[in-house]
C-alpha cells in the first residue's frame, strides 16, 4: 500500500550532512536556456523557518492585489493563526504572520507587512482546475540542509483524497525531500498549480521512500478571499486595498 509522509525537515532525526554543515551561498548563475517563468519561480521561493522546532519548510512569495503573502503548507506553519514565522530569501529575512490555515487541505497563508526589497513577488494566478497528466511544472525549494534548489517535472497522475470524497490530489514525477513542503508548484505559464506537501512511501516489504513521487494539493482548494476576509476583520491600522 502506498502512502505519503510530510516533508518538513524537523520531522527527521538526521540530514544529508553533519550538524555543522553550512554550505556557502552559491554564486547565482542562471543558465541562458532557463525561461523567465522558471527564473521568476526561483526568485520568489522563500524558506519558512519554525523557530520553536528548528525546522523549516518552503513557500512562494506572492502578491495578491496590494498584499504581499507567502503560500506554504499548513504542516509547516501549524501554530495558531496570528503566530509569527521567519521568511527568508538568501540574505534578506522578514517576519510574517499566519493569517490562514487549512489543515484538511494542508495549505497556509502568511502575510508580510514589510515587502522584500531584493526579490519580486509573483502575481497570484491560480489554475481553476486540477492540472492534467503530462503538464510540465517548475518549483523551487529548500531540501534538507541545502540552499535554494530548482526542479522541473511533470504531472504523473492523480489520487483520491480519502478525507474529502470526490477530490483528487496531484502526483508529480520530480524530486522532493524534507524541507520542500510548502513549495508552490507552477506550470510553464507561471500559474500556480498547487502546494507540495508529501513524498510517497512504500511499506512493503519494508519502508522505501520514493523521493521522485511527490504529493500536491491543487491550488483550487485555496479560497483566497476567505483567507483575506478573516485577516481584514481583525486588522489594526491602515487597511490594505485587498480588504475593500
Amino acid at each position: 500500500m502506498l502512502k505519503f509522509i510530510m516533508l518538513m525537515v524537523a520531522m527527521i532525526s538526521g540530514t544529508a550532512h553533519g550538524a555543522e554543515y553550512a554550505p556557502n551561498l552559491p554564486v547565482e548563475h542562471n543558465a541562458t536556456q532557463a525561461t523567465s517563468v522558471e527564473k521568476g519561480v526561483r526568485q520568489a521561493a522563500v524558506r519558512v523557518s519554525v523557530p520553536w522546532t528548528g525546522g523549516h519548510g518552503s513557500g512562494s512569495y506572492i502578491k495578491y492585489k496590494d498584499m504581499h503573502i507567502v503560500i506554504t503548507a499548513q504542516h509547516v506553519a501549524d501554530a495558531d493563526v496570528g503566530s509569527s514565522y521567519l521568511v527568508s530569501h538568501r540574505t534578506e529575512s522578514h517576519m510574517a504572520t499566519l493569517i490562514y490555515a487549512d489543515d484538511l487541505n494542508d495549505i497556509a497563508v502568511l502575510h508580510i507587512k514589510n515587502p522584500f526589497r531584493t526579490i519580486k513577488p509573483l502575481k497570484f494566478n491560480p489554475v481553476s482546475e486540477t492540472a492534467a497528466v503530462g503538464t510540465e511544472i517548475y518549483y523551487s525549494g529548500f531540501p534538507s540542509d541545502h540552499k535554494l534548489m530548482s526542479f522541473t517535472g511533470r504531472v504523473a497522475g492523480h489520487e483520491n483524497k480519502e478525507e474529502i470524497p470526490g477530490e483528487k490530489e496531484i502526483l508529480l514525477q520530480t524530486y522532493g525531500w524534507f524541507g520542500c513542503s510548502g513549495s508552490v508548484i507552477y506550470d510553464t505559464k507561471g500559474r500556480q498549480l498547487g502546494v507540495l506537501y508529501g513524498v510517497d512511501v512504500e511499506y512493503y516489504p519494508d519502508i522505501q521512500v520514493q523521493e521522485n513521487m511527490i504529493w500536491v494539493v491543487p491550488m483550487s482548494r485555496l479560497n483566497i478571499d476567505n483567507a483575506i476576509t478573516a485577516f481584514c476583520q481583525g486588522y489594526q491600522g491602515k487597511r490594505p486595498k485587498a480588504c475593500k
